[in-house]
């Protein structure tokens, strides 16, 4: 039987190949800290010197940074550090969320019209109607239609995601089904799901786990211009993109209520980024072969 050439840089000793990673990609380690120090501070924003962030103090209102405001407090007299860190949950979880989701779905419809040539002139119809639309209108356009919530949010923007995973997908599978190994397993009478899962899908996942990482990151961005322009999670969940929202009508005079949560979303962005970017180095035998 045909064995199907090593198109992913697949570790044969765990520990010695993300050792390797390691060394020769510090990127990935950055990014990795960082990210997980975003998570931490997510799951342990109730431990950490936060008070609840809807509390409403009148009197406290526009306080600037101190020992006692670590942020500062908004309009409201809301403790702007206790919003941003629990902020930062409504982020990574629509982040996680899209890129779970549209990942899942793409990679479904991607090997499907890659393999079934029915399929793919009907389905990637659809997508090419859905790509035409920008991904941040599309989203807007579908929460318009619905409530506002998070559930809501990470359904909108994974439409607007899943058409980039399935084009990728099927690209890939368009080339793997004309290789040797694919066409001796099709003569020798593999069923067609088995050859999917034997023979083409290994072969998708170095793609597929670099783009899952850009699509977390630009949704996470997206989930910020959505609750930034009132259309993403509703006010009573803080969330990066509303806390913007509120403090930009005094950003000349207290910056402060826009800058701390517009650095933590540019960090968890970067982090994120820099996860793929170091990934798609990684995975990438070509450039695996060059460094």
């Amino acid at each position: 039987m045909a064995v199907a050439p090593a198109e992913i840089a697949l570790p044969v000793a765990p520990r010695r190949w993300l050792a390797d990673t390691a060394r020769r990609h510090p990127t990935v380690v950055a990014g990795a800290l960082l990210l997980l120090a975003m998570a931490a501070i997510a799951l342990l924003a109730p431990y950490l010197g936060t008070v609840d962030p809807q509390a409403v103090a009148p009197v406290k209102r526009l306080k600037p940074p101190s020992a006692l405001f670590w942020f500062g407090t908004d309009a409201y007299g809301r403790d702007v550090f206790s919003r941003t860190l629990y902020g930062t949950r409504v982020s990574l979880a629509v982040g996680l969320g899209v890129a779970l989701l549209s990942t899942a779905v793409g990679l479904a419809i991607g090997l499907i019209t890659g393999f079934v040539r029915l399929a793919d002139f009907l389905v990637m119809r659809v997508m090419d109607g859905l790509m035409s639309v920008p991904p941040v209108l599309l989203a807007i356009a579908l929460m318009a239609l619905t409530k506002a919530s998070l559930g809501n949010v990470v359904f909108a923007i994974t439409i607007a995601e899943v058409p980039r995973v399935a084009r990728l997908v099927r690209s890939v599978v368009l080339s793997l089904r004309e290789q040797p190994f694919v066409e001796a397993a099709v003569a020798a009478g593999t069923s067609f799901w088995r050859t999917l899962a034997r023979h083409i899908l290994p072969n998708t996942i170095a793609p597929i786990l670099v783009q899952a990482t850009y699509i977390c990151a630009s949704a996470m961005i997206t989930e910020a211009v959505l609750s930034f322009i009132g259309a993403g999670t509703p006010p009573q969940i803080p969330s990066w993109g509303n806390i913007m929202a509120e403090g930009r009508s005094y950003f000349q005079i207290k910056p402060y209520l826009v800058i701390f949560p517009g650095v933590f979303l540019s960090l968890t962005v970067l982090a994120v980024n820099l996860v793929g970017d170091g990934l798609r180095d990684a995975l990438d035998p070509r450039l695996a072969r060059r460094l």
